[in-house]
């Protein structure tokens, strides 16, 4: 960690020595200046780490006087730094952490029902409320880009944008199968069934981040329909884009015009090509987090939701809350905060960083 230290010390002081030799060249001036603006926390933090483990050194030579007084005090001080010193490592540790560049984005997310039947379908619908409501705390807006309804309260599937900053860093945990064992309302007898649904947390991507040819593009336009039969378009409105190089199929009824769906179908295409960019190069690197925490894998179970005994569990973390309804009114914070501490955890370890 000490090397670390050193490294971004004097990288920090190239860049001021640069920042005064830079002269017009206003560019090179601006990346430069945000350069320095992202080191800063850091350095600060080193800078008191530093002072403090100076200071500590003094109070450990205190030690050896024979002046009584002093090294009580001297005692009471090295009391003091020493959980300081702790504390500050374990920040800069953090701060030494690749960030993930979509950590601050907003978030595509889709949800589609799995094992279960119309059961499955109704749970599907409760996640999307479960995530509006954790949107609705924090502030964040949510918008429906496309839904296919079941007819009894539920979806086959739901893909909507969660627009906030930070979004996909609290969000980027919950993809993967949820499971939910419950009676469920069509349920006569009273048995209780487990269901699933699947959740795919996708960062929002900007347009000039990925280029897809139109040569990839088959597009299919049809008439949209509402369920029951309502609001039923007489017009071809509703898009369907497949990705012919991968096979990936998107598709949006719930805009008005043409152009509208075929903006929306766009926008999930692109951020699930992206996302599967991005798992490529993942797996290229051994400290990926993806493979170690389990985020981002559709076909692992990650939760299950038991009514009965108003039990949540997080299988990743084994983690264990009797706070059912509280989790479906939105309050999964306890989760993400277990989970981005232990995904913390994991890549210190694997950069050789962990106390």
């Amino acid at each position: 960690m000490l090397e670390k230290i050193k490294g971004i010390e004097e990288r920090y002081n190239e860049i001021n020595k640069n920042l005064m030799e830079v002269g017009n060249n206003y560019k090179l001036a601006t990346q430069l200046a945000k350069e320095r603006a992202e080191l800063e926390p850091i350095i600060k933090i080193i800078k008191e780490y530093k002072s403090a483990r100076n200071q500590l050194k003094e109070a450990n030579e205190i030690l050896h006087m024979n002046d009584q007084e002093l090294v009580e005090l001297a005692k009471a001080e090295i009391h003091d730094l020493e959980p300081k010193i702790q504390e500050l490592e374990q920040r800069i540790r953090t701060l030494l952490l690749p960030k993930d560049p979509r950590d601050e984005r907003s978030v595509i997310m889709e949800i589609r029902a799995g094992a279960g039947g119309d059961e499955a379908g109704i749970f599907a619908a409760d996640l999307f409320r479960m995530y509006s409501r954790y949107a609705e705390k924090r502030g964040w807006h949510v918008e429906i880009l496309s839904q296919n309804e079941t007819g009894v309260g539920g979806f086959k599937e739901i893909s909507f944008l969660i627009k906030g900053k930070g979004a996909y860093s609290r969000l980027k945990y919950e993809s993967g199968v949820h499971r939910v064992q419950r009676v469920p309302v069509t349920e006569s007898q009273g048995r209780i069934h487990t269901s699933t649904a699947t959740v795919a947390v996708l960062a929002e991507v900007d347009d000039v981040e990925i280029n897809i040819p139109a040569s990839d593009i088959k597009m299919d336009v049809y008439k949209s329909a509402g369920a029951g039969g309502q609001n039923v378009q007489k017009n071809a409105t509703a898009v369907r884009l497949t990705h012919l190089p991968t096979g990936i199929v998107v598709q949006c009824q719930d805009e008005r015009s043409q152009l509208q769906n075929r903006t929306r179908a766009m926008s999930i295409l692109k951020a699930r090509l992206f996302e599967i960019e991005e798992e490529k190069r993942n797996k290229e690197i051994a400290a990926d987090r993806r493979s170690q925490i389990g985020t981002g894998e559709r076909s692992e179970k990650i939760r299950t939701y038991n009514y009965p005994q108003s039990r949540i569990t997080d299988h990743r973390i084994n983690l264990s809350l009797y706070n059912l309804q509280s989790v479906m009114d939105g309050d999964i914070d306890p989760f993400i905060d277990e989970l981005s501490t232990k995904d913390q955890a994991q890549r210190l370890a694997a950069l050789g960083l962990e106390a």
